[in-house]
């Protein structure tokens, strides 16, 4: 169950750390305010920063807050605007959208998981091991998230302005660098995860089991590694054959009760953010993007019944990205609106899935990096999306799915990261799959018609960290624009 009252009090809690000085302990002690505690615990701070993080990756209630459904998921096609197309659907951004999301991602995500980090290490104030092997998979899943949209970000030196050598200009590392040092965190978080170990309360994602963050702790490392699989193929291999040769070490996801997701609740505040949007907000922007619905429709994909909402006449049908606002908004009664299941309360907040890791140990087989069968590996990702919703795949749909190959492995997990466009529009700009067909001719794009390949920076880190964010454009190798490529396209 998704916390209720947790995000209030964290505020509280976080607002009254202070120190005292006492003339003696007994003083001390006398005269402790319980309602003024000096350690925020790490409960509360991993409760607030899986919230927090998750429910922006996702979502976010908030209008200039939501990079996935008003950026990602319109870039990817998944999603189309029936209003206001300048917000995503026309290949653009607000700055307001990229500036919120960089300080949220590192102010209320990275800072939790840093002192979550920072207390229950050996030397820290409340030890506990399995609290900082939490920390160090999330930690290292925002910093993912923030230099696969930025390019290279503040890593070594970042939120490290409280520490006791406080850093408030931290420099930016090359994404090469990023993706060495997450690896090796997420080794470390699988080593330090204990099964039996010392308790984890405030888990609002998997409910202490610790087993099953070894699980995210290494899935997430085969994402990772085989994302720089093309510019680092020998570590990438070693990365595959490391955690694929020892299961009992290193444990991955094995069925879909393994998936990395918040699981919402139907009372507020702790609702599914698609939710506040659309049911509770009231929204109708967005419709399903014909894109999408034309390849599942053709497919026989039964995915689209969850997915989407037939229109008025029962069919499931989409309209093209990029139109302007007089004509998207002529397609409100026409187009298929978001699916109940993806809208309603309870609705997960999804990461990662068993179905994206066997599409990636589909793509490393057919690629070399690991000795297996790809097409084995590829069923078993089709099935375990289909069974994800309550579904088994058609057997017409199998027939005309076929053989494995990489434009399918890649096709099928577009399909199947709907609502994680974030990740979707990464594997896009990796690998250039799937081929979207030619805009509409009505459409009308921005960014010189070339769909997005990263955010520009924080406006705020050009006014208070200058010098940071310019070595950032160096080592990005090109201009802070949305058309220059990030370091492990292929």
């Amino acid at each position: 169950m998704r916390k209720i009252a947790y995000k209030p009090l964290v505020i509280a809690l976080t607002a009254a750390m202070f120190s005292m000085n006492s003339c003696t302990k007994d003083f001390e002690e006398i005269n402790s305010n319980p309602n003024n505690p000096t350690l925020v615990k790490a409960q509360y701070l991993l409760t607030s920063g899986l919230e927090s993080s998750i429910d922006r990756y996702w979502g976010h209630r908030d209008r200039f807050e939501r990079i996935n459904i008003d950026a990602a998921e319109l870039y990817m096609q998944h999603l189309t605007r029936n209003i206001y197309s300048n917000e995503g659907d026309d290949y653009t951004v607000s700055v307001a959208v990229t500036n919120n999301n960089w300080k949220g991602f590192y102010n209320d995500a990275q800072v939790n998981f840093q002192r979550i980090i920072s207390i229950s290490s050996p030397d820290g104030a409340t030890p506990n091991a399995n609290y900082v092997g939490v920390a160090m998979v999330m930690r290292t899943w925002v910093f993912s998230l923030l230099t696969d949209m930025y390019g290279p970000i503040p890593y070594s030196e970042a939120i490290q302005g409280t520490s006791a050598t406080p850093i408030y200009t931290p420099k930016y590392d090359s994404q090469e660098a990023i993706y060495t040092a997450m690896l090796a965190d997420l080794k470390t978080a699988n080593s330090l995860l204990t099964v039996g170990g010392p308790a984890v309360a405030g888990d609002i994602v998997y409910n202490g089991d610790v087993l099953k963050w070894k699980k995210f702790a290494n899935s997430l490392r085969l994402r990772l590694a085989n994302r720089q699989a093309k510019k680092k193929p020998a570590e990438s291999k070693a990365v595959f054959a490391e955690i694929l040769g020892n299961s009992t070490t290193y444990p991955i996801f094995t069925t879909n009760a393994d998936n990395a997701q918040l699981n919402c609740s139907a009372v507020l505040p702790s609702n599914n953010e698609w939710n506040q949007i659309i049911i509770q907000g009231g929204r109708t922007d967005w419709n399903l993007s014909k894109t999408l619905v034309d390849q599942m429709n053709a497919m026989g994909d039964s995915r689209i019944t969850v997915y989407g909402n037939p229109n008025k006449d029962g069919i499931y049908q989409g309209h093209p990205n990029g139109l302007p606002d007089a004509i998207a908004t002529t397609f409100l009664s026409s187009s298929s609106t978001i699916g109940n299941y993806f809208t309603k309360a309870t609705a997960p907040e999804v990461i990662m899935t068993f179905a994206e890791l066997n599409f990636i140990l589909a793509e490393a087989a057919i690629d070399g990096d690991i000795t297996a069968d790809s097409d084995a590996y590829f069923k078993s990702a089709i099935n375990a999306s289909f069974t994800q919703y309550g579904l088994t795949p058609p057997a017409a749909f199998l027939t005309k799915l076929g053989t494995a190959t990489k434009e399918k492995i890649m096709e099928q997990k577009w399909v199947a990261l709907f609502g994680q466009g974030i990740e979707a529009w990464t594997e896009w700009r990796r690998t250039g799959l799937p081929k979207f067909p030619a805009p509409d001719a009505r459409a009308v794009l921005n960014n010189d018609g070339v769909l997005p390949t990263r955010f520009t920076y924080s406006t705020n880190e050009y006014s208070l960290n200058k010098t940071s964010v310019e070595g950032g454009v160096t080592l990005l190798g090109g201009k802070d624009d949305m058309k220059t490529k990030l370091w492990w396209v292929e």
